[in-house]
């Protein structure tokens, strides 16, 4: 029988399920749990797709088969809608899976529970089919789904299985309440409850009170005789308080102690209940043998792998819904091209970062900044600096968002981009406060550095975030140096903004090192009229000449508070 017990919609069948964790620096550094929120609402959905989006695969196919997926689904409206619904109808099944796997009814709920469970699994069988069927999809992956749900469409006999089903619900409907009778002793306690009836007609509000009623209103308020047979469980004379119960079966069906009330909505196994189910098991032996038919003919039926496909599903719709509402308020959204993993390229154009653009589709009135960021012709180490406030952070942290989206085949914050997947992304942002008390500030990330180091290749990602400046500047310089140099002969594409210019100076001489043909290169961010304008360029490290443009703005140079002193002083 084929089932999609081995499929996913995150790994092609021809590769490896291979990927890395990300650290929880830098799922911290880049922001993780906050894009999650913004997801969902649902607490279990969030975990989801933060556990998705810690593992990062860098397999080129990998990366590839869920870009086509993505796209599929980002482009078909239907489709997510439709998809959505049968996630609710998975959801649902999942917990009929699990209800029939850990039930301790007796057969005859097992029974009715499986064929719901079938019940269900057929329509989602036949939904996703349809919905398929109906879209024009191209991705591998989903057609791959399409060939399979066919396939187990075709092979289980669902019609005739559906027909059974329906027969069997006809069946059991009839079955509308049960009588119970409970004999009493001389102090009135209850020593003996028992079935006395099953009924085709379900007692309601009214029928019980009337009869309460009459019960109460006859002159001895006692009944002559009773109603028929009843099968018996016994109750101990000692502990016994009507309504409450704790069943040890027997095979007689002995009650064994009375300490607890139970209701249908306790989460605990009902003791009564479990009796009842004996007995009424028992007396419908016809139709417990008339399911039991339904079920022999479809015991192959596959075991609702569907199910393991819920957190991808998930994952993709929750994408595709934010992508959507980031597009509609005008912010670029791209789909990757995806390169092969040993070019060690990255080439994007109009990129920023993720979070701004989620505040203007929240509505807020921002100034969106486009920047291009490129990763070739051997350049693959940015030393950037800038003033303060410029951007530096904001756009390290958007190339680190733009791999871990493109490598989970989401389409990224930029007009284009072009990709070779990472290995393993890397952050070294300023440490909590509290991390620093054992080693120091400049101990601490120095250890942070050598981690990094030791596990980082010519294919990781590193983003460095103002790295070494919580020391002294002569000591952070002196280890950022070694750092740069480090860098330029690991050749792994790197951001290292730095307030350290001189890290950018004399670039040519680093390059001319030993490098494996890996060169290092400088960026700014730029500032116009004493204002920063949040372009990143290519360029030599300006030095002091921000501080002059502030200056001037701010009316704070030597030659601006003179003449500001000697006009008040004639004034």
């Amino acid at each position: 029988m084929n089932d999609v017990s081995d499929f996913s919609l995150m790994w092609p069948s021809d590769c490896p399920r291979e990927f890395k964790e990300l650290n929880g620096e830098c799922c911290n550094d880049l922001s993780l749990e906050y894009l999650c929120s913004r997801l969902s609402k649902k607490e279990y959905d969030r975990n989801i797709i933060l556990d998705i989006l810690k593992k990062i695969p860098s397999d080129a196919r990998v990366v590839k088969y869920r870009v086509d997926i993505f796209d599929d689904i980002l482009r078909h409206p239907e489709l997510r809608k439709n998809v959505a619904a049968l996630l609710e109808q998975l959801e649902f099944l999942k917990s009929l899976h699990n209800h029939a796997r850990d039930s301790e009814a007796s057969s005859v709920w097992q029974i009715i529970n499986r064929l719901n469970e079938l019940d269900a699994y057929i329509d989602c069988i036949t939904g996703i089919k349809n919905t398929l069927e109906s879209q024009d999809i191209h991705s591998a992956g989903l057609k791959s789904l399409l060939q399979r749900v066919r396939e187990i469409h075709s092979e289980s006999g669902f019609p005739a299985l559906k027909e059974d089903i329906k027969n069997a619900a006809a069946e059991t409907s009839k079955i509308k309440s049960i009588t119970l009778g409970i004999n009493l002793d001389r102090t009135l306690a209850p020593i003996e409850v028992g079935v006395v009836s099953i009924n085709n007609k379900a007692y309601t509000h009214a029928g019980v009170l009337s009869n309460f009623y009459e019960f109460a209103a006859s002159k001895d308020g006692l009944h002559q005789g009773t109603d028929g047979s009843s099968m018996k469980f016994r109750v101990p004379q000692e502990n016994n308080t009507l309504g409450v119960a704790v069943i040890k079966p027997t095979i007689t069906g002995a009650l064994t102690g009375l300490t607890k009330v139970y209701s249908s909505g306790d989460g605990e196994s009902n003791p009564i209940m479990n009796n009842l189910n004996t007995v009424i098991t028992d007396m419908l032996k016809p139709v417990v043998r008339k399911l039991n038919d339904v079920l022999a003919k479809y015991v192959d039926v596959s075991g609702y792998s569907l199910i393991s496909l819920i957190p991808e599903l998930t994952f993709y719709l929750s994408w595709a819904e934010l992508t959507e509402k980031l597009t509609a308020a005008g912010v670029p959204m791209c789909k990757p091209e995806i390169l092969s993993e040993s070019r060690r390229e990255f080439y994007a154009e109009g990129l920023y970062n993720l979070k701004l653009g989620l505040k203007i589709s929240d509505g807020e009135k921002i100034d969106l900044v486009l920047n291009n960021v490129d990763f070739r012709d051997e350049r693959r180490i940015y030393i950037m600096t800038g003033p303060n406030r410029g951007g530096k952070t904001t756009f390290t942290q958007a190339v680190g968002l733009i791999f871990l989206l493109a490598q989970h085949g989401i389409y990224v914050p930029a007009r284009r981009c072009m990709i070779s997947p990472a290995d393993n992304i890397f952050t070294h942002f300023p440490a909590d406060e509290n991390r620093t008390v054992d080693l120091g500030r400049l101990g601490e990330e120095s250890k942070r550095l050598s981690e990094i180091f030791a596990q980082a290749t010519d294919r990781s990602l590193l983003l460095f975030n103002e790295s070494l400046a919580t020391t002294n500047f002569e000591e952070g310089l002196y280890i950022a140096k070694d750092v740069v140099r480090s860098l330029h002969y690991l050749g792994a594409r790197t951001i290292f903004n730095t307030h350290m210019h001189e890290l950018a100076m004399n670039l040519d001489e680093l390059n001319a090192s030993d490098g494996g043909g890996n060169c290092v290169a400088s960026l700014i961010t730029g500032i116009e009229n004493g204002q920063r304008s949040y372009k990143v360029f290519l360029a030599p490290p300006c030095g002091q000449s921000y501080a002059k443009d502030i200056a001037r703005k701010y009316g704070v140079t030597y030659g601006q508070i003179k003449e500001s002193i000697d006009r008040r002083r004639n004034g």
